[in-house]
Protein backbone atom coordinates (compact mmCIF):
# COMPACT_ATOMS: atom_id res chain seq x y z
CA UNK A 1 0.00 0.00 0.00
CA UNK A 2 2.69 2.49 1.01
CA UNK A 3 5.61 1.27 -1.05
CA UNK A 4 8.91 1.09 0.83
CA UNK A 5 10.17 2.99 3.83
CA UNK A 6 12.52 5.77 2.71
CA UNK A 7 13.54 7.70 5.82
CA UNK A 8 12.58 9.03 9.20
CA UNK A 9 12.45 12.74 8.38
CA UNK A 10 13.34 15.27 11.08
CA UNK A 11 13.94 18.99 11.23
CA UNK A 12 17.62 19.64 11.90
CA UNK A 13 18.16 23.41 12.37
CA UNK A 14 21.89 22.79 11.89
CA UNK A 15 22.11 19.84 9.47
CA UNK A 16 25.92 19.96 9.53
CA UNK A 17 26.05 19.52 13.30
CA UNK A 18 23.55 16.67 13.22
CA UNK A 19 25.40 15.04 10.31
CA UNK A 20 28.68 15.19 12.22
CA UNK A 21 27.01 13.75 15.32
CA UNK A 22 25.55 10.72 13.54
CA UNK A 23 28.78 10.03 11.72
CA UNK A 24 30.53 9.97 15.08
CA UNK A 25 27.91 7.45 16.19
CA UNK A 26 28.94 5.22 13.30
CA UNK A 27 26.30 6.13 10.71
CA UNK A 28 27.25 6.60 7.05
CA UNK A 29 26.31 9.60 4.94
CA UNK A 30 24.28 9.02 1.77
CA UNK A 31 24.54 11.02 -1.43
CA UNK A 32 21.41 13.15 -1.74
CA UNK A 33 19.66 14.46 -4.84
CA UNK A 34 18.04 17.83 -5.49
CA UNK A 35 14.43 17.06 -4.61
CA UNK A 36 14.39 19.51 -1.71
CA UNK A 37 15.31 23.20 -2.02
CA UNK A 38 16.49 23.37 1.59
CA UNK A 39 19.62 21.98 3.24
CA UNK A 40 19.29 18.21 3.43
CA UNK A 41 21.46 15.28 4.51
CA UNK A 42 20.83 11.58 5.06
CA UNK A 43 22.59 9.16 7.37
CA UNK A 44 22.12 5.41 7.75
CA UNK A 45 23.25 2.56 9.97
CA UNK A 46 22.29 0.04 7.29
CA UNK A 47 18.74 -0.49 8.59
CA UNK A 48 17.51 2.99 9.50
CA UNK A 49 17.77 5.98 7.16
CA UNK A 50 17.44 9.34 8.87
CA UNK A 51 16.68 12.44 6.80
CA UNK A 52 18.04 15.68 8.28
CA UNK A 53 16.06 18.61 6.86
CA UNK A 54 17.20 22.17 7.33
CA UNK A 55 13.62 23.49 7.15
CA UNK A 56 10.64 22.34 9.28
CA UNK A 57 8.67 21.92 6.06
CA UNK A 58 6.10 19.60 7.60
CA UNK A 59 7.62 18.39 10.83
CA UNK A 60 8.90 14.95 11.80
CA UNK A 61 7.49 12.24 9.57
CA UNK A 62 7.80 8.60 8.59
CA UNK A 63 8.46 8.86 4.87
CA UNK A 64 7.75 6.20 2.26
CA UNK A 65 8.50 6.14 -1.47
CA UNK A 66 6.19 4.89 -4.20
CA UNK A 67 6.39 5.77 -7.91
CA UNK A 68 3.51 7.68 -9.48
CA UNK A 69 1.93 9.03 -6.32
CA UNK A 70 -0.87 10.68 -8.29
CA UNK A 71 -2.25 7.39 -9.58
CA UNK A 72 -2.11 5.98 -6.06
CA UNK A 73 -4.11 8.84 -4.55
CA UNK A 74 -7.55 7.31 -5.11
CA UNK A 75 -6.67 4.15 -3.18
CA UNK A 76 -5.43 6.24 -0.25
CA UNK A 77 -8.60 8.32 -0.18
CA UNK A 78 -10.66 5.13 -0.44
CA UNK A 79 -9.22 4.18 2.96
CA UNK A 80 -10.73 7.37 4.39
CA UNK A 81 -7.40 9.11 4.86
CA UNK A 82 -7.64 12.87 5.22
CA UNK A 83 -4.65 14.34 3.43
CA UNK A 84 -2.99 17.18 5.29
CA UNK A 85 -1.17 18.30 2.17
CA UNK A 86 -0.75 17.30 -1.45
CA UNK A 87 1.94 18.68 -3.73
CA UNK A 88 1.17 17.28 -7.16
CA UNK A 89 1.93 18.51 -10.64
CA UNK A 90 4.38 18.47 -13.51
CA UNK A 91 6.60 21.16 -12.01
CA UNK A 92 6.83 19.92 -8.38
CA UNK A 93 8.20 16.94 -6.53
CA UNK A 94 5.04 14.91 -5.99
CA UNK A 95 4.24 14.11 -2.37
CA UNK A 96 1.25 13.75 -0.07
CA UNK A 97 0.98 13.60 3.70
CA UNK A 98 -1.53 12.60 6.36
CA UNK A 99 -1.53 11.75 10.07
CA UNK A 100 -2.18 8.58 11.99
CA UNK A 101 -4.84 8.53 14.76
CA UNK A 102 -2.32 9.85 17.31
CA UNK A 103 -1.25 12.75 15.08
CA UNK A 104 2.05 11.40 13.74
CA UNK A 105 2.81 12.51 10.19
CA UNK A 106 3.20 10.03 7.34
CA UNK A 107 4.63 11.22 4.04
CA UNK A 108 4.54 9.50 0.64
CA UNK A 109 6.91 10.73 -2.08
CA UNK A 110 7.22 9.62 -5.68
CA UNK A 111 10.96 8.97 -5.89
CA UNK A 112 14.04 8.36 -3.77
CA UNK A 113 15.77 11.49 -2.52
CA UNK A 114 19.17 9.86 -1.88
CA UNK A 115 21.28 6.99 -3.15
CA UNK A 116 21.59 3.65 -1.32
CA UNK A 117 24.63 3.17 0.91
CA UNK A 118 26.50 -0.13 1.09
CA UNK A 119 27.22 -1.36 4.61
CA UNK A 120 28.17 -4.79 5.87
CA UNK A 121 25.43 -6.98 7.36
CA UNK A 122 27.02 -6.73 10.79
CA UNK A 123 27.64 -2.98 10.72
CA UNK A 124 25.85 -1.09 13.46
CA UNK A 125 26.26 2.23 15.23
CA UNK A 126 27.25 2.92 18.83
CA UNK A 127 23.51 2.69 19.60
CA UNK A 128 23.34 -0.96 18.54
CA UNK A 129 20.90 -2.78 16.28
CA UNK A 130 18.02 -0.62 15.06
CA UNK A 131 14.64 -2.18 15.83
CA UNK A 132 11.77 0.23 15.25
CA UNK A 133 10.31 3.70 15.19
CA UNK A 134 8.45 4.09 18.48
CA UNK A 135 5.30 6.24 18.54
CA UNK A 136 3.15 7.20 21.54
CA UNK A 137 -0.39 6.05 20.73
CA UNK A 138 -3.31 7.44 22.70
CA UNK A 139 -5.41 4.47 21.54
CA UNK A 140 -3.02 1.66 20.55
CA UNK A 141 -5.82 -0.58 19.26
CA UNK A 142 -7.11 2.09 16.88
CA UNK A 143 -3.57 2.91 15.78
CA UNK A 144 -2.83 -0.77 15.16
CA UNK A 145 -5.93 -1.06 12.94
CA UNK A 146 -4.84 2.06 11.05
CA UNK A 147 -1.38 0.67 10.29
CA UNK A 148 -2.83 -2.72 9.36
CA UNK A 149 -5.02 -1.04 6.75
CA UNK A 150 -1.82 0.37 5.26
CA UNK A 151 -0.39 -3.12 4.85
CA UNK A 152 1.41 -3.66 8.17
CA UNK A 153 0.97 -6.69 10.43
CA UNK A 154 0.15 -5.83 14.03
CA UNK A 155 1.50 -7.95 16.90
CA UNK A 156 1.53 -7.64 20.66
CA UNK A 157 5.02 -7.33 22.14
CA UNK A 158 4.50 -8.06 25.81
CA UNK A 159 7.92 -9.51 26.66
CA UNK A 160 10.10 -6.51 25.82
CA UNK A 161 11.43 -3.94 28.27
CA UNK A 162 8.35 -1.81 27.54
CA UNK A 163 5.11 -3.60 26.58
CA UNK A 164 3.69 -2.31 23.31
CA UNK A 165 2.15 -3.21 19.97
CA UNK A 166 4.44 -3.55 16.98
CA UNK A 167 3.27 -3.05 13.40
CA UNK A 168 5.74 -4.75 11.12
CA UNK A 169 6.46 -4.63 7.40
CA UNK A 170 9.25 -5.77 5.12
CA UNK A 171 10.96 -2.37 5.27
CA UNK A 172 10.25 -0.83 8.70
CA UNK A 173 8.64 -1.65 12.05
CA UNK A 174 6.51 0.85 13.95
CA UNK A 175 6.04 0.40 17.70
CA UNK A 176 2.90 1.75 19.38
CA UNK A 177 3.40 2.69 23.04
CA UNK A 178 1.17 3.95 25.81
CA UNK A 179 2.03 7.68 26.22
CA UNK A 180 2.36 7.01 29.95
CA UNK A 181 5.37 4.83 29.09
CA UNK A 182 6.82 6.85 26.21
CA UNK A 183 5.89 10.50 25.82
CA UNK A 184 7.55 11.31 22.49
CA UNK A 185 8.54 9.46 19.31
CA UNK A 186 11.86 7.64 19.55
CA UNK A 187 14.22 5.48 17.53
CA UNK A 188 14.68 2.16 19.31
CA UNK A 189 17.95 0.23 19.30
CA UNK A 190 18.96 -3.02 20.95
CA UNK A 191 22.42 -3.29 22.47
CA UNK A 192 24.04 -6.08 24.46
CA UNK A 193 26.51 -3.58 25.95
CA UNK A 194 24.29 -0.86 27.39
CA UNK A 195 26.94 0.39 29.81
CA UNK A 196 29.49 0.70 27.01
CA UNK A 197 27.02 2.50 24.74
CA UNK A 198 26.17 4.90 27.57
CA UNK A 199 29.82 5.71 28.09
CA UNK A 200 30.48 6.32 24.39
CA UNK A 201 27.39 8.53 24.07
CA UNK A 202 28.39 10.46 27.18
CA UNK A 203 31.79 11.03 25.56
CA UNK A 204 29.94 12.68 22.68
CA UNK A 205 28.34 15.10 25.13
CA UNK A 206 24.94 13.43 25.45
CA UNK A 207 23.18 13.29 28.79
CA UNK A 208 21.34 10.12 29.80
CA UNK A 209 17.73 11.21 30.36
CA UNK A 210 16.45 7.82 31.55
CA UNK A 211 15.48 9.21 34.96
CA UNK A 212 12.95 11.48 33.25
CA UNK A 213 10.89 8.41 32.30
CA UNK A 214 9.67 6.49 35.31
CA UNK A 215 8.72 3.61 32.99
CA UNK A 216 12.37 2.86 32.17
CA UNK A 217 14.69 0.89 34.43
CA UNK A 218 18.23 2.20 34.19
CA UNK A 219 19.68 -1.30 34.10
CA UNK A 220 17.81 -2.25 30.90
CA UNK A 221 17.33 1.01 28.98
CA UNK A 222 18.69 4.49 28.33
CA UNK A 223 17.29 7.39 26.36
CA UNK A 224 19.33 10.18 24.80
CA UNK A 225 18.52 13.24 22.70
CA UNK A 226 20.42 13.98 19.49
CA UNK A 227 21.39 17.59 18.66
CA UNK A 228 18.23 18.18 16.57
CA UNK A 229 15.99 16.65 19.26
CA UNK A 230 15.57 13.09 18.01
CA UNK A 231 15.05 10.65 20.88
CA UNK A 232 17.37 7.61 20.85
CA UNK A 233 16.10 4.78 23.04
CA UNK A 234 18.65 2.03 23.78
CA UNK A 235 17.48 -1.25 25.32
CA UNK A 236 19.12 -4.47 26.34
CA UNK A 237 17.89 -7.65 24.62
CA UNK A 238 14.72 -9.05 26.15
CA UNK A 239 15.13 -12.05 28.39
CA UNK A 240 14.64 -15.38 26.65
CA UNK A 241 12.64 -18.28 27.94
Amino acid sequence: MLGRFLEYSVHAPDPGASLDFYQRLGFSQAEVGEAWPHAYAVVTDGRLCLGLHGEPFAGTSITFVRPNVLSHLASLEHLGLELEFRHLGNDVFNEVGWRDPSGHLIRLVEARTFSPVKRGPGDTSICGYFQEIALPATDPGTAKHFWERLGFVGLEEAEGQLPHLVCTSDSIDVGLYDPALLRAPALVFETADLAGARARLAALGLEDATRALASLRADVASIFEAPEGTQLLLMTPRASG
